[in-house]
């Protein structure tokens, strides 16, 4: 997927220690994930409602770090 277009967005969760990660959510039907530290490195590039679930599964507790 072409990326170029993408507006990065870093987490409110970032820590400032520089372990941040970025999202894109203005793609048409998926949303892109990436380091921070490494902006032209891979991306991880999910469908919308597989990061809505995600999302919502993280808000309830039932994935932790």
């Amino acid at each position: 997927m072409d990326l170029t277009s993408a507006a990065w967005r870093k987490s409110s969760y970032s820590s400032n220690n520089g372990n941040c990660v970025e999202v894109a959510r203005n793609l048409p039907g998926a949303v892109a994930v990436r380091d921070s530290k490494d902006p032209d490195g891979p991306a991880l590039v999910f469908t919308a409602d597989a990061w809505r679930a995600f999302v919502a599964s993280a808000r309830d507790g039932q994935i932790t770090s």
